[in-house]
This record gives C-alpha cells, sequence and structure tokens, in this order.
C-alpha cells in the first residue's frame, strides 16, 4: 500500500506556500506523524528551510551529481539509459526527513512533456511510464525507507509539467491563497486545470492495460484552502483582505467541483472548506529564518520574549489547530 501524499499547491507565486510546508511538516511530526518532506520546486525553497547552506554546497556540487543527494538526481538516469535511484533521505529530526530539491531540476522539464505524449501509445509504455512516474516512485521509496506516514510535497506556482508529474502523485491537495486579485486568478485557473490531469492521466493509465510496475491513482483531490498572510488592525482583517477575501470561498468551490454554488458563505471563517487563516507573524519570520527553525520553536534565547513569546504560543495554536483538521480530512478520506 502506499503513503498518501499531501501537495500544497497554487499556481499563483508569494502566498506562503513553502512556508506552510515547512511549519506543518513540523506540527505533523511534534504531533507524533513520521513525515517526509519532498522539495518538488526547481527553486528549491523548501530545501534551503531544512538544510544549512554549507550542506547545501556540498548536496549540489558537481562532484556529486552522480549521487542521489537530490530529486533530480534520483530522477536523472532516465534521461539517458539508466533507471531511478533511491533517494537519499536527510533526517531533520526523528520523525521529519526531506528529499532535498534541485535547481537542475528544471531540465526534467522537457523531458516529462515529451513523455506524456507518448504515454498515449499502445506500444513500448514501460519508459513513458516510467518517467512520468518517477517522483512518486522516488518518493514512494524514501517514505518506505522511514516508515513514513505522510508525504508532504511543495511545488513551483506554475501549470507546467514538472508540476503535472507531480500531482499526478497526489492523493490529496491543499490550495494556500491569499486575499487579493492574482491569488483568486490563480485559484480559478487550478478548477480546469486538476480536472484535465486528473482525466487524461486515468486515460493514459487504462491504455497500458498490464502496467510493469505500481502506478499512482493521480486522485489530486481537494481537502481545503489556506487563506494566508493577512493584515488586521485591532484583530480585524484590514479592509482590502475583506473585499478579496470574500470571494475565495466560491472560487475554491468550483475548483473542487461542488455545484450548489447558491449556498456558498460569504466569508472564509464561515466556509467548511477553509482549514484555517495564517496570520502574519512578522517580526518572528526573520527570528525564525535567523534560528532556522519553525516560529513555534522559538525561545526566549532566540528572542521571543515578551509579546513575542505570546505570539509564538498563538502560532504554535494555530498550526497545531490546522495540522489537525488536515489529518482529520485525510483519515476520514482513506477510511
Amino acid at each position: 500500500m502506499s503513503v498518501p501524499v499531501l501537495t500544497f499547491f497554487n499556481n499563483k507565486g508569494g502566498v506562503g506556500k513553502t512556508s506552510l510546508v515547512y511549519h506543518l511538516a513540523w506540527m505533523f511530526s511534534n504531533e507524533g506523524k513520521r513525515i517526509l518532506a519532498c522539495d518538488l520546486d526547481p527553486q528549491a525553497n523548501l530545501t534551503a528551510s531544512f538544510v544549512e547552506e554549507d550542506s547545501l554546497e556540498a548536496i549540489w556540487s558537481q562532484d556529486t551529481q552522480k549521487e542521489n543527494n537530490t530529486i533530480y538526481q534520483c530522477v536523472s538516469p532516465l534521461a539517458e539509459v539508466g533507471d531511478l535511484k533511491n533517494p537519499h533521505v536527510r533526517e531533520i529530526s526523528q520523525s521529519l526527513a526531506v528529499v532535498c530539491g534541485d535547481l537542475s531540476l528544471s531540465g526534467f522539464e522537457e523531458i516529462l512533456s515529451g513523455e506524456w505524449t507518448k504515454a498515449l501509445d499502445t506500444v513500448n509504455l514501460y519508459r513513458p511510464f516510467r518517467i512520468l512516474t518517477a517522483f512518486w516512485q522516488v518518493m514512494q521509496s524514501g517514505a518506505k525507507m522511514i516508515d513514513a506516514d505522510m508525504i508532504m510535497v511543495d511545488v513551483g506556482p506554475n501549470l507546467g509539467a514538472i508540476n503535472r508529474s507531480a500531482l499526478i502523485a497526489t492523493d490529496y491537495v491543499v490550495i494556500p491563497v491569499a486575499a487579493d486579485m492574482f491569488s483568486l486568478q490563480g485559484l480559478r485557473n487550478l478548477a480546469p486545470t486538476l480536472a484535465r490531469w486528473r482525466k487524461e492521466w486515468s486515460k493514459r493509465r487504462e491504455g497500458w492495460g498490464e502496467p510493469g510496475f505500481p502506478l499512482p491513482d493521480g486522485g489530486m483531490k481537494p481537502i481545503g484552502y489556506i487563506v494566508q498572510q493577512h493584515g488586521e488592525r485591532q484583530g480585524r482583517p484590514v479592509k482590502a483582505y475583506g473585499k478579496w477575501a470574500e470571494r475565495i470561498p466560491r472560487e475554491y468551490a468550483r475548483t473542487a467541483g461542488q455545484n450548489q454554488l447558491d449556498s456558498i458563505p460569504i466569508s472564509p471563517e464561515e466556509d467548511i472548506n477553509c482549514l484555517g487563516t495564517v496570520r502574519h507573524f512578522r517580526s518572528l519570520v526573520p527570528m525564525a529564518q535567523e534560528a532556522r527553525k519553525p516560529i513555534f520553536h522559538l525561545k526566549p534565547a532566540d528572542g521571543a520574549i515578551g509579546s513575542h513569546a505570546a505570539a509564538v504560543q498563538k502560532a504554535y495554536q494555530d498550526f497545531r489547530d490546522l495540522a489537525n483538521r488536515i489529518v482529520r480530512l485525510i483519515e476520514g478520506s482513506e477510511k
């Protein structure tokens, strides 16, 4: 049985996606889940959050390109005559590990695009499917190494071939959004894209009657959205936030394939599809980056004193509530 894959996806950047994956991976780990985080964004920002700069330099060195330190190094033999490599799973804590990203991954995009068409052929399907499912194969291999309960995936903000392969490897999708016009447009683009990828992957799977190895289902089921980084005055969202926030429930309902739009609530706070709202923790963010730890792990020695200490506790509760809700939704779907 495969390990469930949870991907955070919006084709609009700047919605706090990588920060969400980073903090929730730590929180799931705190709550007793064994987590494998996988960085499928060629910008590799999630990897940079987990791994110190000196180690990153060694991982991405030309001298290590034939090894298995990154997702790209594991899938790149497919570009020649080789096969997938099992990943080096980098331990972050006893219950959290990461498969590192790689800026070179962008070079795999063209290969994925070509094999997507070849997967519709009637013969010689082993190689196209091996390439298209490479991310899923590597992630599942890594998850088994650490006996992971869940795989969490960060992807880039686009609708290209890398993200298509990441999404066909995905069971559940969480959509981070910001309350602005551009984020809503990104959300609007997701509905037809996810539906099309799901349908096209199903057609390809059905065309390979007897697969030579296990294939992902490509369910990519949206389980909710998270509203990111709104400003507040006296505990209430500022006016600009409210204007765009009111439109999020309806746009998400379309993305999730919900047809009863007349009954959609007018704000995320009333919407059962809203998993939570993550505040902008402002000065805690650079403090956490300097300490190389999640916001809710900051200590007085890191500078979290006075009002900062109270904000740390609030962050802990917010992320804990968010993590627990996501777990309940996934476990409910798995039954």
